[in-house]
Protein backbone atom coordinates (compact mmCIF):
# COMPACT_ATOMS: atom_id res chain seq x y z
CA UNK A 1 0.00 0.00 0.00
CA UNK A 2 2.95 2.15 1.08
CA UNK A 3 4.74 2.20 -2.37
CA UNK A 4 1.48 2.16 -4.05
CA UNK A 5 1.14 5.60 -2.49
CA UNK A 6 4.43 6.61 -2.79
CA UNK A 7 4.00 5.97 -6.86
CA UNK A 8 0.73 7.52 -7.25
CA UNK A 9 2.56 11.20 -4.96
CA UNK A 10 5.28 10.93 -7.70
CA UNK A 11 3.39 10.59 -10.95
CA UNK A 12 1.27 13.61 -9.43
CA UNK A 13 4.18 15.25 -8.27
CA UNK A 14 5.64 14.67 -12.95
CA UNK A 15 1.40 15.70 -13.87
CA UNK A 16 2.06 19.23 -12.08
CA UNK A 17 5.37 19.90 -13.22
CA UNK A 18 4.26 19.69 -16.57
CA UNK A 19 0.52 21.64 -16.12
CA UNK A 20 2.82 24.47 -14.63
CA UNK A 21 4.31 24.12 -17.43
CA UNK A 22 1.39 24.71 -20.39
CA UNK A 23 0.16 27.24 -17.71
CA UNK A 24 3.35 29.16 -18.45
CA UNK A 25 2.79 29.45 -21.98
CA UNK A 26 -1.33 29.43 -22.37
CA UNK A 27 -1.35 26.36 -24.49
CA UNK A 28 -0.29 22.59 -24.36
CA UNK A 29 3.71 22.22 -23.34
CA UNK A 30 5.80 20.98 -26.41
CA UNK A 31 7.09 18.19 -27.20
CA UNK A 32 10.53 18.71 -26.84
CA UNK A 33 12.97 16.41 -24.24
CA UNK A 34 13.72 19.74 -22.24
CA UNK A 35 9.45 19.79 -21.59
CA UNK A 36 9.79 16.03 -20.97
CA UNK A 37 12.54 16.49 -17.86
CA UNK A 38 10.79 18.90 -15.73
CA UNK A 39 9.48 16.17 -13.67
CA UNK A 40 14.00 16.20 -13.18
CA UNK A 41 14.25 19.54 -12.04
CA UNK A 42 12.44 19.83 -8.72
CA UNK A 43 15.43 17.66 -8.09
CA UNK A 44 18.38 18.16 -10.49
CA UNK A 45 17.71 21.37 -11.73
CA UNK A 46 16.27 22.04 -15.40
CA UNK A 47 19.09 21.71 -16.69
CA UNK A 48 20.82 19.24 -14.73
CA UNK A 49 23.12 21.72 -12.53
CA UNK A 50 21.76 20.71 -9.45
CA UNK A 51 20.41 21.75 -6.23
CA UNK A 52 21.03 22.56 -3.01
CA UNK A 53 20.08 19.87 -1.84
CA UNK A 54 23.40 17.76 -0.55
CA UNK A 55 22.48 14.27 -2.02
CA UNK A 56 20.80 14.94 -5.32
CA UNK A 57 24.07 15.18 -7.88
CA UNK A 58 24.70 17.41 -10.51
CA UNK A 59 24.09 15.41 -13.98
CA UNK A 60 24.59 17.89 -16.63
CA UNK A 61 27.71 17.02 -19.11
CA UNK A 62 28.21 13.98 -17.47
CA UNK A 63 29.05 11.16 -20.55
CA UNK A 64 25.59 10.35 -21.71
CA UNK A 65 26.70 5.94 -21.59
CA UNK A 66 27.38 6.63 -17.43
CA UNK A 67 24.11 8.73 -17.40
CA UNK A 68 22.42 6.00 -19.12
CA UNK A 69 23.53 2.74 -16.92
CA UNK A 70 22.41 5.07 -13.79
CA UNK A 71 18.78 5.04 -15.24
CA UNK A 72 18.45 1.25 -15.92
CA UNK A 73 20.33 0.89 -12.66
CA UNK A 74 17.60 2.78 -11.06
CA UNK A 75 14.68 1.16 -13.20
CA UNK A 76 16.00 -2.24 -12.58
CA UNK A 77 16.45 -2.18 -8.68
CA UNK A 78 20.55 -2.67 -8.89
CA UNK A 79 20.29 1.08 -7.09
CA UNK A 80 17.86 1.60 -4.62
CA UNK A 81 16.43 5.19 -4.43
CA UNK A 82 12.43 4.60 -4.06
CA UNK A 83 11.59 7.91 -5.87
CA UNK A 84 14.07 7.21 -8.35
CA UNK A 85 12.92 3.63 -8.88
CA UNK A 86 9.06 4.50 -9.11
CA UNK A 87 9.50 7.49 -11.52
CA UNK A 88 11.85 5.19 -14.21
CA UNK A 89 9.93 1.71 -13.30
CA UNK A 90 8.15 1.50 -16.76
CA UNK A 91 10.27 3.62 -19.12
CA UNK A 92 11.51 1.58 -21.76
CA UNK A 93 15.68 1.53 -22.64
CA UNK A 94 15.02 3.88 -25.73
CA UNK A 95 13.57 6.56 -24.23
CA UNK A 96 16.22 6.66 -20.93
CA UNK A 97 18.71 6.80 -23.98
CA UNK A 98 17.20 10.08 -24.70
CA UNK A 99 16.73 11.27 -21.29
CA UNK A 100 20.96 10.36 -21.04
CA UNK A 101 21.24 11.96 -24.04
CA UNK A 102 19.81 15.21 -22.71
CA UNK A 103 21.63 15.55 -20.10
CA UNK A 104 24.79 14.86 -21.11
CA UNK A 105 25.04 17.51 -23.67
CA UNK A 106 23.65 20.26 -21.12
CA UNK A 107 26.68 23.22 -20.01
CA UNK A 108 25.16 25.43 -17.48
CA UNK A 109 27.67 27.36 -15.22
CA UNK A 110 29.39 25.04 -12.26
CA UNK A 111 28.16 25.96 -8.68
CA UNK A 112 30.70 28.08 -6.73
CA UNK A 113 32.91 25.97 -4.83
CA UNK A 114 32.36 25.34 -1.40
CA UNK A 115 35.40 24.56 0.63
CA UNK A 116 34.11 22.26 4.14
CA UNK A 117 35.25 23.00 7.81
CA UNK A 118 38.21 20.40 7.94
CA UNK A 119 41.75 20.73 8.88
CA UNK A 120 43.88 22.04 6.63
CA UNK A 121 46.51 18.93 6.79
CA UNK A 122 42.75 16.19 5.63
CA UNK A 123 42.22 18.83 2.91
CA UNK A 124 45.59 18.24 1.27
CA UNK A 125 45.00 14.65 1.75
CA UNK A 126 42.37 14.60 -0.91
CA UNK A 127 44.23 16.82 -2.85
CA UNK A 128 46.65 14.02 -2.97
CA UNK A 129 44.55 11.44 -3.31
CA UNK A 130 42.84 12.98 -6.12
CA UNK A 131 45.67 13.69 -8.06
CA UNK A 132 48.18 11.62 -6.81
CA UNK A 133 46.63 8.42 -5.40
CA UNK A 134 48.20 6.52 -2.72
CA UNK A 135 50.73 3.72 -3.99
CA UNK A 136 51.86 2.66 -0.66
CA UNK A 137 47.95 1.39 0.00
CA UNK A 138 47.70 0.55 -3.42
CA UNK A 139 45.21 3.49 -3.82
CA UNK A 140 44.65 4.68 -7.78
CA UNK A 141 44.51 8.51 -7.82
CA UNK A 142 40.84 9.42 -8.40
CA UNK A 143 42.46 11.44 -11.87
CA UNK A 144 43.62 8.07 -13.25
CA UNK A 145 40.53 7.10 -14.29
CA UNK A 146 38.12 10.28 -14.30
CA UNK A 147 40.31 12.48 -15.98
CA UNK A 148 43.39 14.85 -15.31
CA UNK A 149 40.30 17.81 -15.18
CA UNK A 150 37.87 15.00 -13.49
CA UNK A 151 35.33 15.53 -16.47
CA UNK A 152 35.18 11.99 -16.95
CA UNK A 153 36.10 9.86 -19.58
CA UNK A 154 33.85 8.12 -22.54
CA UNK A 155 31.53 6.74 -22.49
CA UNK A 156 30.67 5.59 -18.82
CA UNK A 157 33.07 7.26 -15.90
CA UNK A 158 31.49 10.28 -14.58
CA UNK A 159 33.09 14.37 -14.10
CA UNK A 160 33.32 14.36 -9.91
CA UNK A 161 33.13 18.19 -9.94
CA UNK A 162 30.32 20.75 -8.75
CA UNK A 163 29.11 18.09 -6.54
CA UNK A 164 28.29 18.36 -2.52
CA UNK A 165 31.13 16.86 -0.61
CA UNK A 166 28.23 14.75 1.74
CA UNK A 167 26.91 13.35 -2.14
CA UNK A 168 30.51 12.03 -2.92
CA UNK A 169 30.78 10.62 0.56
CA UNK A 170 27.65 8.64 0.48
CA UNK A 171 28.57 7.62 -2.89
CA UNK A 172 32.56 5.79 -1.63
CA UNK A 173 30.60 5.05 1.75
CA UNK A 174 27.90 2.61 -0.76
CA UNK A 175 30.57 1.57 -3.21
CA UNK A 176 32.67 0.66 0.01
CA UNK A 177 30.23 -1.63 1.78
CA UNK A 178 28.43 -2.95 -1.28
CA UNK A 179 25.02 -0.98 -1.29
CA UNK A 180 26.10 0.65 -4.55
CA UNK A 181 27.15 -1.69 -7.12
CA UNK A 182 28.38 -1.97 -10.49
CA UNK A 183 29.20 -5.18 -13.25
CA UNK A 184 32.15 -7.17 -12.06
CA UNK A 185 35.23 -6.48 -11.63
CA UNK A 186 33.70 -3.56 -9.29
CA UNK A 187 36.36 -1.29 -9.65
CA UNK A 188 34.63 1.51 -7.63
CA UNK A 189 34.35 -1.02 -4.75
CA UNK A 190 37.76 -1.93 -5.08
CA UNK A 191 39.16 1.57 -4.42
CA UNK A 192 36.61 2.26 -1.86
CA UNK A 193 37.21 -0.38 0.21
CA UNK A 194 41.24 1.02 0.45
CA UNK A 195 39.65 4.19 2.00
CA UNK A 196 39.72 5.37 5.41
CA UNK A 197 36.99 7.18 6.65
CA UNK A 198 39.13 10.10 7.01
CA UNK A 199 40.02 9.64 3.15
CA UNK A 200 36.49 9.86 2.01
CA UNK A 201 36.01 12.92 3.88
CA UNK A 202 39.12 13.98 2.44
CA UNK A 203 38.87 13.33 -1.22
CA UNK A 204 34.42 14.79 -0.89
CA UNK A 205 35.88 17.67 0.31
CA UNK A 206 38.31 18.64 -1.88
CA UNK A 207 36.20 17.79 -4.71
CA UNK A 208 33.21 19.97 -3.51
CA UNK A 209 35.81 22.80 -2.78
CA UNK A 210 37.77 22.87 -6.59
CA UNK A 211 36.43 24.95 -8.99
CA UNK A 212 34.16 24.05 -12.08
CA UNK A 213 36.87 23.13 -15.08
CA UNK A 214 36.79 25.62 -18.06
CA UNK A 215 36.11 22.90 -20.42
CA UNK A 216 33.75 20.68 -19.12
CA UNK A 217 33.68 17.82 -21.57
CA UNK A 218 34.73 14.32 -20.56
CA UNK A 219 37.64 13.02 -22.36
CA UNK A 220 37.55 10.24 -25.10
CA UNK A 221 37.24 6.89 -24.69
CA UNK A 222 40.94 5.47 -25.17
CA UNK A 223 43.17 8.15 -23.82
CA UNK A 224 43.52 6.95 -20.64
CA UNK A 225 44.36 3.54 -19.90
CA UNK A 226 42.49 2.51 -16.50
CA UNK A 227 44.88 1.67 -13.69
CA UNK A 228 42.82 -1.46 -12.80
CA UNK A 229 40.10 -3.88 -14.41
CA UNK A 230 36.92 -2.38 -14.39
CA UNK A 231 33.63 -4.08 -15.62
CA UNK A 232 31.54 -1.38 -16.11
CA UNK A 233 34.37 0.50 -18.25
CA UNK A 234 35.93 -1.62 -20.65
CA UNK A 235 39.25 -0.29 -22.26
Amino acid sequence: MLRRTVAVALSCLVWMSMARAEDRVGERAPDTMEARVLGCAACHGGHGEGTNNDYFPRLAGKPAGYLYNQLIAFRDGQRQYPPMNYLLAYLPDAYLRKIADYFAAQRPPYPPPLTPAIPAALLARGEQLVKSGDPANDIPACAACHGAALTGREPGIPGLLGLHAEYVSAQLGAWRYGTRKSVAPDCMHTVASRLSNDDITAVAAWLAASPGPANPAPVARGSLKLPLACGSEPQ
